[in-house]
């Protein structure tokens, strides 16, 4: 899970997961969004791969991105069940 704080931590890339949100995307749409390098993008998107948020898939010459919310959806009900006090 520390990854995963690590990767919602950054901005751009809570930037990032909200496009990928509306639809999946190639690293160059992605790129288009900001004012950056898109090497700077690339390890934007590898952060996020290695906390597992997102999926890429090789599609002709294009690495698309997709949301991952399986790990999101994890991390919600770790966040709920910390909230969640008990009645005496």
């Amino acid at each position: 899970m520390g990854d995963v704080w690590k990767a919602l931590a950054d901005p751009t890339r809570r930037k990032i997961l909200q496009l990928l949100k509306k639809q999946d995307l190639n690293a160059g749409e992605i790129a288009a969004e900001f004012n950056m390098t898109k090497p700077s993008i690339s390890n934007h998107l590898s952060i996020l791969k290695q906390a597992d948020l997102v999926d890429s898939e090789k599609i002709g010459q294009n690495v698309v991105y997709s949301l991952k919310t399986s790990i999101l959806e994890d991390m919600l009900s770790i966040l709920s069940n910390l909230t969640d006090r008990e009645e005496k």
